[in-house]
């Protein structure tokens, strides 16, 4: 069984924004938000259940004012669902354990790097530096931060 899990605990400790983004499928503004322009290397976990989603190697600016990323860390933390709200044909990103609303993904991201561009809301993420990934429970996501993988 994975460690990763829907935490009431953590629901309870969202912010309205969190809570709205994450719980009601809602989306923060554009270019005001935490980490659409943050470049510090570590891990970006889910707000909700902790699982690991994107890595700032994969952060690339997309000049859309959310954070997007070419992949996730791990494919099986990621649920991809159709989206026909608000008149368009989206892919809805979850978090597989959390069941957080994480944003979309669109085929317009780098060629070079896979062509997919996960648009994905900062109120659904929690940053883990990489000095801080043992400490909190990621170590085991340390190489891919070492000099040999950049």
């Amino acid at each position: 069984m994975s460690k990763y899990h829907k935490d009431p605990d953590a629901i309870a400790d969202l912010s309205p924004e969190q809570y709205h983004v994450t719980q009601e499928n809602g989306t923060e503004p554009p270019f005001r938000n935490d980490f659409w322009d943050h470049k510090e290397d570590g891990l970006y976990v889910d707000i909700v259940s902790g699982e690991p989603l994107f890595t700032s190697h994969d952060k690339f600016d997309s000049g859309c004012g959310w954070p997007s990323f070419v992949k996730p860390v791990e494919s099986d933390h990621i649920v991809a669902r159709e989206d026909n709200t608000h008149g368009m044909r989206r892919i809805e990103v979850r978090s597989k354990h959390g069941d957080s609303h994480l944003g979309h993904v669109f085929p317009d991201g780098p060629r070079d790097r896979g062509g997919l561009r996960y648009c994905i809301n900062s109120a659904s993420l929690r940053f883990v530096t990489v000095d801080d990934l043992e400490a909190e429970g990621y170590g085991d996501y340390r190489h891919l931060f070492s000099t040999d993988n950049n």
